[in-house]
């Protein structure tokens, strides 16, 4: 388990920081698997995880779901036949915030 994801996610204000060019690297080097990727000017964490079956993908988007729950933080979720898609971005800033890096983390601690 990273530092990361032993980190609590904090409740984010519309005023909050986004996570700046300089901040960045180090952040993404803990929760490496995710890629950064700009969504319409939007910067987004996307990860997709790959399962056996749909039983098995349904069943990490709902965990998926309760973690999101517990910290007041919700992702994008796509649930396919053998895979899901998480995207972590901060809805309220329109782009990355350190608790989607720690969200990240604690999605890949799920896996």
């Amino acid at each position: 388990m990273t530092e990361l994801a032993q980190q609590t996610c904090d409740a984010c204000r519309a005023d909050a920081p986004r996570v700046t060019d300089e901040q960045m690297p180090a952040l993404a080097a803990e929760v490496p698997q995710w890629q950064v990727f700009d969504d319409l000017g939007i910067l987004k964490l996307v990860r997709q995880f790959r399962f056996t079956n749909f039983v098995e993908a349904l069943a990490f988007s709902n965990q998926v779901g309760e973690l999101a729950e517990q910290h007041g933080h919700h992702p994008a979720i796509l649930t396919e036949w053998g895979k899901v898609t998480v995207t972590w971005w901060t809805h309220k800033i329109k782009g990355l915030h350190k608790n989607d890096f720690v969200m990240a983390a604690k999605t890949d601690a799920l896996s």
